[in-house]
């Protein structure tokens, strides 16, 4: 088998979900109504916390088969390395979600960029970026398309600060998804920063990171902080001003799933550190960042493209109430 990030290529089919498919199925329901009472609460705080436990029967109404819950806690030994950084590695790919067809397809793949005037300040603001491609048993697994469908089920309709240069005219949202691996080794000088920019935003709508499991890793590691617009962007976690903290979540368990309106906070993650000191660390996240499409004159310098990619394609029906 082939060898990716020093780990067997695991081999399985692809699944598309189908939720027409569960119109007829009680769960659905359950699901979509529990989606609604998260959505209630997200209306009115920006920002939610769901335990993995409670997203588990919410994903399985939706569609997510059994056997995805097992095979999406391994799909981060297929990311590549991060062109920027020597402790992360990744996958990405890039998802048109419209209501307007009802459908979520996959988009060809283009450069990523955040800037400093989007609140994110690192040493690699406003530098083109292209991961490895998100691989078909990412994005073949039930699991994961089911955690899109649950977002843009969860979303719509929310009213948001626009940011400038997208387009809110539009029915359609960009969603880009990454499948990031941090690793911390202090034996070979490796340092895992969740969040090495610091209290920042990622210049998107609403914003979503999901916990797919960690190796080694300290239970007081990648603490996650919501912070008030006004903190300064780029200072870490110990500089912070406390008066300005809005929240406090720790991804902790399988699936544990942090949603929040991105202009509404500047949020931060503390270090990834290893428990035995002796064997390396690392921690596994899905992040989703959602927003309208980029227009000519957007501050990361391009629009978006609607091509639909060609060599991998996904056209998955999505239901709305």
């Amino acid at each position: 088998m082939p060898m990716l990030n020093g780990h067997k290529a695991p081999r399985r089919g692809p699944h598309i979900l189908n939720v027409l498919e569960r119109r007829y199925n009680a769960r659905f329901y359950e699901s979509i109504a529990a989606i609604m009472a998260l959505r209630n609460s997200y209306l009115q705080n920006r920002f939610i916390f769901v335990r993995g436990e409670d997203m588990v029967p919410i994903l399985e109404g939706l569609g997510a088969r059994e056997d995805d819950f097992e095979s999406v806690k391994q799909i981060s030994d297929l990311t590549g390395p991060d062109p920027t950084l020597d402790y992360r590695s990744v996958t990405y790919g890039r998802y048109c979600i419209d209501p307007e067809t009802r459908s979520i397809r996959r988009l060809a793949a283009q450069p990523y960029m955040l800037t400093v005037q989007e609140d994110y300040k690192r040493h690699d603001s406003g530098i083109p970026r292209m991961f490895d491609e998100t691989p078909t048993d990412m994005q073949g697994n039930t699991v994961v398309q089911a955690l899109i469908l649950f977002k843009a089920l969860l979303f719509q309709g929310v009213p948001v600060t626009p940011r400038d240069c997208l387009d809110y005219s539009s029915p359609a949202w960009i969603c880009t998804v990454f499948n990031a691996r941090t690793h911390t080794s202090k034996n070979n000088g490796i340092f895992g920063e969740p969040a090495l920019e610091g209290v920042h935003s990622d210049g998107s709508d609403h914003t979503m990171t999901i916990f797919l499991g960690s190796k080694n890793m300290r239970p007081d590691s990648a603490v996650t902080f919501m912070h008030d617009n006004k903190e300064t962007t780029g200072v870490q976690v110990w500089e912070t001003n406390p008066t300005l903290i809005r929240g406090r979540v720790h991804h902790q368990h399988f699936l544990d799933t942090l949603i929040f309106v991105d202009h509404d906070f500047k949020h931060s993650v503390t270090s990834v550190h290893q428990q035995d000191v002796a064997q390396p660390a690392s921690r596994d996240m899905l992040v989703v960042f959602t927003r309208r499409p980029k227009m000519e004159g957007h501050v990361s310098g391009y629009a978006d493209t609607m091509e639909l990619h060609t060599t991998a394609p996904l056209q998955m029906p999505m239901w709305l109430p």
